[in-house]
């Protein structure tokens, strides 16, 4: 790998903070993604309907910038990178929504990204984690073990095909490293990343999901779809997005994908009130581990 496809993290302190802020951000807004989805699976609708919820209402919201873009938009690129962190992404993650608990995605989808991407970045790239990152995955790790205890122990006697709702989930983290790699990769605008991906996805899905997917949103009411469509559509895919391809290119995909970690253990903290789901110590001990994993890891430097 030379030194030019090594694309070291800008040190500039600002940088560093404006990517740091971007990436908590992230955490937040994805950490009430899986309460949110936990909502919604809790609804008559299917995996397909949420996807085209997402689909519908990113790609609206992108398409004012895309028209304006049009030109300048590396396309063949774009669409790459919709098909890992716009559709791979988004059909793995809700159909493992339908078969495997929601509390399940958030450790095999937001804990698996940090380690998918270190993994495909050392295999692919050459880039192999410095001894801080292994160390602070480590950690991570075992945080989102003792999460994992709690959560799958809550599901003891589950039903024979939740392990594909669970394969999906980690299919799903893995659309997502390869979607951060390609992207500092390719040195693709976190704007064009975002808007290019929302709009390529609508047109693909859409007209599949119309004409032949089964459907159920006609069984919840408008102010139901309204409201996923604006935390899944706009929040989720289209602000966190962004914000997710701009940490990326300030920090670097494997710092901003460790921060990721945070996410099962903040949705375990939520859901105490949200969802009225209890938090045992196990759980606790493994958000103050996830944390000092994330922690640690935003401050290492990849080997090369």
């Amino acid at each position: 790998m030379t030194a030019e496809e090594a694309l070291p993290v800008p040190a500039h302190p600002r940088h560093l903070i404006k990517g740091f802020a971007a990436a908590a951000a992230v955490v937040v807004v994805w950490s009430g993604f899986n309460i949110v989805s936990r909502l919604g699976g809790r609804s008559p609708l299917t995996p397909y309907d949420m996807a085209a919820i997402r689909f519908v209402f990113s790609g609206l919201v992108c398409l004012p910038f895309v028209l304006v873009r049009w030109r300048r938009l590396p396309w063949p690129r774009l669409a790459v990178l919709a098909a890992f962190g716009g559709l791979g992404y988004a059909l793995f993650v809700y159909t493992g929504f339908a078969l495997a608990p929601a509390a399940h995605a958030g450790i095999l989808v937001n804990g698996g990204i940090p380690f998918a991407t270190a993994l495909l970045a050392w295999l692919v790239l050459g880039r192999r984690p410095g001894l801080r990152a292994e160390f602070a995955l480590l950690v991570a790790g075992v945080g989102i073990v003792l999460i994992g205890l709690h959560s799958f122990g809550q599901f003891a006697g589950a039903p024979a095909h939740q392990w594909v709702g669970d394969v999906c989930f980690l299919l799903a983290a893995l659309c997502y490293a390869s979607f951060g790699l390609l992207f500092r990769h390719w040195h693709v605008s976190p704007l064009d990343a975002t808007i290019g991906i929302a709009v390529i996805a609508a047109a693909c899905y859409l007209p599949a999901y119309l004409l032949f997917l089964p459907k159920a949103i006609a069984g919840v009411s408008v102010s139901f779809v309204l409201g996923q469509g604006m935390y899944q559509g706009i929040l989720a895919a289209s602000i966190a997005g962004l914000l997710f391809a701009y940490a990326i290119h300030h920090i670097g995909p494997q710092r901003a994908t460790l921060m990721l970690a945070l996410v099962p253990g903040l949705s375990a903290l939520a859901a105490v009130p949200l969802l009225g789901e209890p938090l045992d110590a196990v759980t606790l001990a493994g958000v103050m581990l996830v944390t000092v994993g994330a922690v640690l890891g935003a401050t290492h430097q990849s080997a090369r």
